[in-house]
């Protein structure tokens, strides 16, 4: 169990109706990615830093959590409209703030490449070029990055992260988008393959809650700057085991 004496904001009556409507707190997790959510965990009982720091929060404020299973941060993220969850942890990622209220981040996750044995590529800077096709799951976070911002390679898009490593050993393809420690395990499957240095995004994993809720909103941008300063993100990443990650610097004021 987290503990930290702090307090992020006052749990006021409208807190608490915008966090838990239902009576319980409600957090969509994305259980595809195993940074946040560790594999084989359950539905109701999750285990990892999202449902770690999930737990904190409806402690904090005074409420049952209930977590909501997804398979991807792209139907996490389009069930904002079901109203479902109260509560999400997914990256923060323009195309979703339309919908979505996001903190400033608590978690940073670098994406990067693999790139077949035998291929000229040497670094990240040198994939946006002609002839060159990037595999990527479409609607991860990394994904919505690089819809806009490739301009001369060829974006593959597949629904899952292992779709992408298929399409990526399958149809021969140049290059395998993801988040840097997903990458350092694929890679050991693929005989001469390389993970490419540096990084062309780091993925901001924030929380959310639905945009019409302003007082759940500025609520849990005071819970996460809370749990980073306590060094509560810390000690989840730490006691989940979880690699090359990082605890997100404290938001500018």
């Amino acid at each position: 169990m987290l503990t930290s004496g702090a307090m992020a904001t006052e749990i006021t009556p409208a807190v608490r109706t915008e966090l838990a409507p239902t009576g319980k707190l409600r957090i969509g997790l994305n259980h595809g990615n195993f940074l946040l959510v560790t594999p084989g965990s359950s539905a109701t009982e999750p285990r990892g830093v999202a449902s770690d720091l999930g737990r904190e929060l409806a402690r904090r404020v005074g409420a049952p959590v209930e977590f909501i299973k997804f398979e991807s941060a792209g139907k996490l993220g389009d069930s904002v409209r079901t109203g479902v969850w109260d509560v999400a942890f997914l990256g923060a990622e323009p195309q979703r703030a339309a919908e979505i209220a996001f903190t400033a981040a608590y978690l940073e996750i670098p994406s990067t490449y693999i790139v077949p044995a035998g291929s000229p590529i040497r670094s990240v800077d040198e994939v946006d070029r002609e002839g060159v096709r990037i595999a990527v799951t479409e609607q991860s976070a990394y994904g919505l990055y690089l819809v806009p911002t490739v301009k001369r390679a060829k974006l593959v898009l597949t629904k899952t992260g292992e779709g992408a490593v298929q399409a990526f050993v399958n149809d021969k393809l140049e290059a395998l988008a993801g988040l840097r420690p997903g990458l350092l395990t694929e890679v050991q499957k693929l005989p001469g393959a390389r993970v490419l240095d540096g990084q062309f995004t780091a993925v901001q994993q924030a929380v959310g809650t639905a945009k019409n809720r302003e007082a759940a909103a500025q609520y849990l941008r005071g819970f996460v700057e809370d749990v980073k300063a306590a060094g509560l993100v810390a000690e989840a990443i730490a006691r989940n085991g979880v690699q090359g990650v990082s605890v997100a610097p404290a938001a500018r004021a």
